[in-house]
């Protein structure tokens, strides 16, 4: 991906079929779903591609234990089939992983044991292994670090984990690669009207200034957390629709939870369900879901949230974790969709939604990272139907999502460039010439996990990575400048107030 020929095509007046506004997973899903199918397409992101919500998951794809409880079937049946396609299609960044969930009571055994052979049977047939009650031993030998006092058992179960940033990359590049046009710090400043309908978009290159009007038969918001935003760009005073819901995560070190399986905490004082989960060496905990009442770029992490996943932690691991153990922190705010009936944000259905206005502009919202292709799939089937497309058939359900870009240049001899991060300054080059990175933060937050591995570690190398990135980028002493003290700034931000 190169975004200076990116923005070369944009400048060309021939008309888009469709726009997509916004880079996060949804919307880059759909950019793929469209340029697959043979539609003109053209991707607008305000920041770097993932920059909010979708890199900040809890890196899970799976089918939702907790809405069996719910008794949304359909859901979880079709994020179980979902799991399974990308399994198939992007395996070496979705790999299974083996989840136990520790009981007390034989009760506690059989209440779960049966309800995780229904989402065996759910998965039809895709599930990596079946699930399985284990006795106290065997639930020890697996989650060493779990307190033994009290337990009678686990039940180990299968779903998977991925790495989000890097996924939407991988649907960037591919979308690059069917033809369509993705760019990252774009943001749109307006929708263009011909006789009341949409007929395109008005927008800004963020680095140079440039302003930019691009035509289209059709438009869709994918902007996520911003939807309600964008909406009201076409309907001025148009009612919000979203109930944004924060998740936060702490990351710890790796000893906290010894080998291969992840735990899961069935139930907890907000009726909530926690992960612990081994991920890049590290141990990710998560998630919350905390109402918030406006979305913002930059979600930092509630002081409460942090201290309701430790003491969560700590009432099931042999070594309480606290704050000074973190490694960083971090949070992403959900596209809820309200419902007249639900009473708090974890009740309300991670279903997507969509909508269309008067104007022909098609809003997606709602829905998961699990779900996003069969999201893309609904929102292209719908638009290309309003606005009377030529109709083709979706390919993505078999599509591989196959890495383009180069391969990296890296010496033997090269050394990390901090012994606690898996990073190189190959890797800085690499992301700066064929992943559209643009600053500090894309390269220590995105194209690398830097920043949720270790943030006091990724703040030490800032200068490094700015420099790096300033001889590719062609940039000046004062952007370095500018840069290492922004991502110093974001750093500290990750990390619990006084540590």
């Amino acid at each position: 991906m190169n975004r200076t020929n990116a923005i070369a095509r944009l400048s060309t007046k021939e008309p888009w079929d469709l726009i997509v506004i916004g880079g996060g997973a949804t919307g880059l899903g759909i950019a793929v779903d469209a340029a697959t199918r043979g539609y003109r397409t053209a991707l607008l992101e305000k920041n770097d591609f993932a920059h909010g919500t979708s890199s900040r998951s809890t890196k899970l794809i799976h089918g939702g234990i907790r809405y069996l409880k719910q008794g949304n079937f359909a859901l979880v049946r079709h994020s179980l089939r979902e799991r399974s396609r990308l399994q198939r299609n992007a395996p070496d960044l979705v790999a299974p992983l083996g989840f136990i969930i520790p009981v007390y009571s034989w009760t506690e055994k059989y209440f779960y044991g049966a309800g995780l052979k229904l989402y065996d049977l759910l998965a039809r047939g895709s599930q990596p292994f079946s699930s399985q009650i284990l006795n106290r031993a065997e639930t020890l030998d697996r989650l060493p670090a779990l307190k033994a006092e009290g337990l009678t058992g686990g039940v180990l179960y299968a779903d998977a984990q991925f790495d989000d940033a890097r996924l939407a990359l991988r649907l960037a590049q591919t979308a690059t690669q069917a033809g369509a046009v993705v760019v990252n710090y774009f943001p749109v400043t307006g929708l263009l009207k011909a006789d009341g309908k949409i007929s395109g978009i008005s927008a800004i290159d963020a680095e140079t200034g440039t302003r930019f009007e691009l035509c289209a038969r059709a438009v869709i918001n994918a902007t996520g957390i911003f939807s309600d935003h964008v909406r009201q760009l076409d309907e001025p005073g148009a009612t919000a629709r979203l109930s944004p819901s924060q998740g936060a995560h702490v990351v710890l070190p790796r000893e906290f939870l010894p080998g291969t399986h992840a735990l899961m905490i069935p139930q907890t004082s907000d009726g909530r369900v926690l992960f612990a989960i081994p991920w890049q060496d590290r141990v990710l905990l998560g998630t919350t879901d905390t109402p918030v009442a406006v979305a913002t770029d930059e979600p930092r992490t509630f002081p409460e949230e942090i201290d309701f996943l430790l003491k969560h932690a700590g009432g099931y691991l042999t070594r309480a974790p606290n704050k000074s153990d973190i490694l960083s922190t971090f949070a992403g705010q959900r596209p809820l969709v309200r419902s007249g009936n639900a009473l708090t944000t974890a009740s309300i259905s991670r279903e997507h939604t969509i909508s269309i206005a008067a104007s022909g502009l098609l809003t997606i919202a709602g829905g998961k990272w699990t779900t996003y292709r069969e999201m893309a799939e609904d929102a292209v089937d719908r638009i290309a139907l309003v606005t009377r497309l030529a109709q083709h058939p979706c390919r993505t359900a078999d599509f591989p999502l196959i890495d383009r870009s180069a391969k990296r240049a890296r010496a033997t001899d090269e050394s990390l460039l901090h012994p606690s991060l898996p990073i190189f300054a190959s890797d800085v080059v690499h992301a700066a010439r064929h992943e559209m990175a643009r600053t500090v933060e894309d390269v220590l937050s995105r194209r690398t996990r830097c920043l949720y591995l270790d943030a006091r570690a990724a703040a030490a190398i800032a200068a490094l990575v700015a420099e790096l990135l300033a001889t590719e980028l062609n940039r000046n002493n004062a952007w370095i400048a500018q840069q290492i003290a922004a991502f110093r700034l974001l750093a500290t931000q990750h990390l619990p107030q006084g540590y």
